[in-house]
């Protein structure tokens, strides 16, 4: 006797098409690989446990950059609390000059900014879309938007933060 539900073929083709895409959604979120990866398997997960229901009346594929994306928020709220140093550095850190690599640049804003960015112009999400799925208003949306954009511009171009 099988125990594996009818629906779990549906489940695999699913989720072998859709993994590398979604990974990096998850990346384009979290700015790190482990982290995207943790977020995709514990989506896909979620996914599984609900694959029935999702499977005939949502977009799967919906269903879990939702997931993902409330997933890292859920993470970023946890990390956002300060952690102090035990001990201070013995020797001061090297200065690192800017990178104009935009995507190291996106990697350096705050997370709600990256978040919203990232749901902005790679998911094309509108701002009512985007306060939905941040729990924050769509005021929040534009303004977090507003300052992300505005450091990006002043990475890219210097001269224009002198003004």
């Amino acid at each position: 006797m099988d125990d594996a539900p009818d629906d779990a073929p549906d489940f695999a083709d699913f989720a072998a098409d859709r993994i590398d895409v979604l990974f990096r959604y998850a990346y384009m979120l979290s700015g790190n690989p482990h982290d995207a990866a943790d977020l995709v398997q514990e989506a896909m997960v979620r996914l599984r446990d609900s694959w029935p229901r999702v499977q005939h009346k949502h977009n799967p594929e919906s269903y879990v950059r939702t997931t993902i994306t409330r997933l890292h928020i859920s993470v970023w709220r946890r990390r956002r609390r300060e952690h102090l140093a035990g001990e201070v550095p013995e020797q001061p850190q090297p200065v690192v000059e800017p990178s104009l690599d935009l995507w190291d640049e996106l990697a350096k804003l705050p997370k709600r900014q990256r978040a919203v960015l990232v749901l902005r112009y790679y998911e094309d999400r509108s701002d009512a879309e985007i306060a939905e799925i941040l729990g924050i208003s769509p005021g929040t949306v534009r303004s977090q938007a507003s300052r992300a954009l505005g450091k990006l511009r002043d990475i890219v171009n210097p001269l224009r933060s002198l003004r």
